[in-house]
């Protein structure tokens, strides 16, 4: 820290966590509640402002809600990331109404930043009301060891509801990084908080290409060639992009879906995965929130899509309608066949039924799609569709070892009827096929290839 920002402020808690978050070079602003400063983190220019917990439990009052107003503006403005510490209890009930338009400004002010500049939240302490929403507003948020995020605490829900929780349960890792999909990235200290939140601001600032270490390797070997073994994808996705550059979002969140950020060549792109571990990489409405929402802001902050695709369908059951899968997975659909960005699919053993057009199909609007020798891309995989289509000859097989040769029999006959892969490049679903081993390479030259965008940036997602 300078010593013109020591001049200027003295050691509180809020200031001492941005001291621990980048080199400031100027306070902005040092007002009742709140300091915006601006500065650099690991070489990336930003602003950041942090809310006071040692006045009145850090609430938020309309000078507060201004400077965060003021930090949000000024680093659209600049054309740089703005970066948020929350520790507050919400609205300042001294302040009344003027509290809470004061809130609905920083709300405003956020919403126009949505997809002009990178927003980050680090939750370093309870965030109650309008300190809740405004980093779920935001485009990534990491809650640290102390950070709880809830609409209203443990007491007024107690009085209210009559329910007895405390602050961990109501607001805490478990909940919003596991159930509520409201956390990205947890910590185990404010340190680690830190370094991840820098790890996004370098992968989100540098757009253009980083130093890349020379890698060729074949990820092949990491996928059983049984289409019903699970694996976990993110070591295919850790092999494909540049070494160490990965950064898995919402890693405990709707597991059978993977949304990653990292470098491909030394060029930032978004990733969106099935995970054959967990339910079998199967689509459900969880997933659709997921990778609707990451595919909106990937394309809002002119980021490139690349799917990997190994989806036996969408997980059924009364369970999931109830859930909404529907409307849910509907998210994803939306948000692909918007998106301006270049999109690259490729298909690693399998992609059938919906979830196929889901998991960025040629129809839905991807400009390339690949597909590793074997794979297979159907409305259902050959020994299910037999089961359907033949259900009353499988019946009357005399013993369980002749209807499995029947079965056998009829799903060569189907794949042979419907042509699979093959018809699926003849008809230009499917670009080619290629080799696992050739997967990086190709990846590169699609993209290099496409180009960045096609049209304006839209808003961040909600």
């Amino acid at each position: 820290m300078t010593a013109a920002l020591l001049e200027a402020v003295d050691r509180r808690p809020h200031v001492q966590r941005l001291d621990a978050l980048l080199d400031v070079s100027e306070v902005v602003l040092d007002v009742d509640g709140a300091v915006v400063v601006q500065g650099r983190a690991d070489g990336v220019e930003l602003v950041a402002f942090a809310t006071d917990p040692t006045v009145q439990g850090g609430s938020l009052g309309a000078d507060s809600c201004a400077a965060i107003v003021a930090a949000t503006d000024l680093a659209v403005e600049r054309g740089v990331p703005v970066v948020g510490l929350w520790h507050s209890g919400g609205a300042r009930l001294r302040e009344g109404v003027l509290a809470l338009d004061g809130v609905a400004r920083v709300f405003a002010a956020q919403t126009r930043a949505s997809g002009r500049v990178l927003q980050v939240s680090v939750v370093v302490g309870p965030a109650a009301g309008g300190a809740a929403y405004g980093p779920a507003l935001t485009d990534v948020v990491v809650l640290g060891p102390a950070g709880r995020v809830f609409v209203t605490g443990p007491d007024v829900v107690r009085r209210v509801t009559g329910e007895d929780v405390d602050m961990q349960r109501l607001g805490g890792a478990e909940l919003h990084a596991r159930r509520s999909g409201v956390v990205h990235l947890c910590a185990d200290s404010d340190a680690e908080a830190y370094d991840r939140t820098r790890q996004v601001v370098r992968l989100l600032a540098h757009r253009g290409l980083a130093p890349v270490t020379s890698r060729d390797l074949d990820p092949a070997p990491l996928v059983p060639e049984d289409r019903r073994k699970p694996y976990d994808v993110l070591r295919v996705i850790r092999t494909v992009l540049d070494e160490g550059s990965v950064l898995e979002l919402h890693p405990e969140w709707a597991r059978n879906a993977v949304t990653a950020l990292g470098r491909l060549g030394g060029r930032t792109v978004g990733v969106v995965a099935n995970n054959p571990v967990h339910l079998a990489g199967c689509l459900d409405a969880e997933s659709g929130d997921k990778t609707g929402r990451f595919v909106q802001w990937c394309d809002s902050q002119g980021l490139p899509l690349v799917f990997l695709v190994d989806v036996p369908g969408y997980l059924p059951g009364l369970t999931q309608e109830e859930g909404g899968v529907v409307r849910r997975g509907a998210k994803l659909l939306h948000a692909y066949a918007a998106a301006e960005v270049p999109r690259v699919t490729v298909v690693l053993r399998k992609s059938f039924g919906g979830a196929y057009i889901a998991m960025g199909s040629k129809g839905l609007g991807a400009d390339r799609v690949y597909a590793w020798r074997g794979a297979q891309v159907d409305v259902m995989g050959a020994d299910a569709a037999v089961e359907v289509l033949h259900r009353r000859r499988l019946a009357a097989a005399g013993s369980p070892q002749e209807r499995a040769r029947l079965v056998a029999e009829l799903a060569a006959e189907h794949e042979a009827t419907t042509g699979g892969l093959d018809r699926a490049v003849a008809s230009g679903c499917v670009d080619a096929v290629i080799d696992p081993a050739d997967t990086r390479r190709v990846l590169l030259a699609a993209l290099a290839e496409l180009p960045r965008s096609r049209g304006s940036r839209r808003n961040g997602p909600l």
